[in-house]
């Protein structure tokens, strides 16, 4: 049985695995991880092997314990993983990224792939057929977006990403700048998909991240919405390593 944890900023998110079945998830916010963690092993007592990709410069407490219960993969740029890296400074690809990456040579083995990571910013990560890791884009995100309005302008109000009273004609500032950014936000994102299905054929377009949910019903383009895929991803990278 496998724990597998993403560290964020913010929040520290966790799979309990059974090969590549996913058991039990959760979510709690970073300063709540350790006790977390400490109750996921007493509830699963059958954990052998974890993963952490954190984006902590050091957590060695938690590392310590993990490898104390388990044990531990500690992903980085070092760490091997099912795919071939193309790109160009791998020492500056994000875990998350690479996580993502492994999850579609997995789920989507011998496709073309392209994964959607709407999250603080939007990242685009594509695998081709060969499993190979070719790169992407990174892009503002939704909030992100509402943040930068209300911060470059003098009296443009700040407004919070949401789908609610959400109209193509505003009319008020508030709805106008939901509907430019809103609308906006899922034509570019259409608009990517639709260039890269220009370029690789066949392709496989897996949506992620926390604004998946808004825009997987905005999307023009077919796609499959996976709230799970990093997590899924750091599962097969540990899976892989215990056969390295």
């Amino acid at each position: 049985m496998n724990l597998v944890i993403d560290l964020g900023n913010t929040f520290a998110k966790m799979a309990v695995f059974q090969n590549d079945k996913s058991m039990a998830l959760f979510k709690v916010l970073k300063s709540e991880k350790n006790k977390k963690i400490q109750k996921i092993f007493e509830e699963y007592p059958q954990i052998e092997f974890s993963i952490l990709s954190s984006v902590l410069n050091d957590d060695r407490l938690l590392i310590d314990f993990l490898k104390e219960k388990s044990i531990l993969v500690y992903l980085d740029q070092k760490t091997k993983v099912p795919f071939r890296n193309k790109y160009s400074s791998p020492e500056t690809l994000g875990k998350d990224r690479i996580a993502l990456a492994a999850a579609a040579v997995c789920a989507f083995p011998e496709n073309n792939a392209l994964i959607i990571d709407a999250g603080t910013c939007v990242t685009y990560d594509l695998v081709d057929h060969e499993s190979q890791y070719l790169g992407g884009g990174i892009s503002p995100g939704l909030q992100m977006r509402f943040n930068a309005v209300h911060k470059f302008t003098e009296k443009l109000p700040l407004i919070h990403a949401d789908s609610n009273h959400l109209k193509l004609v505003g009319s008020s500032t508030e709805e106008s700048i939901k509907s430019g950014i809103c609308f906006g936000f899922a034509a570019e994102i259409d608009g990517m998909i639709s260039s890269y299905k220009s370029e690789f054929k066949d392709l496989t377009v897996i949506l992620t991240g926390g604004d998946s949910l808004f825009l997987s019903k905005r999307l023009k383009n077919s796609i499959f919405a996976n709230s799970n895929f990093l997590l899924e991803g750091l599962n097969h990278i540990l899976e892989f390593n215990k056969n390295q």
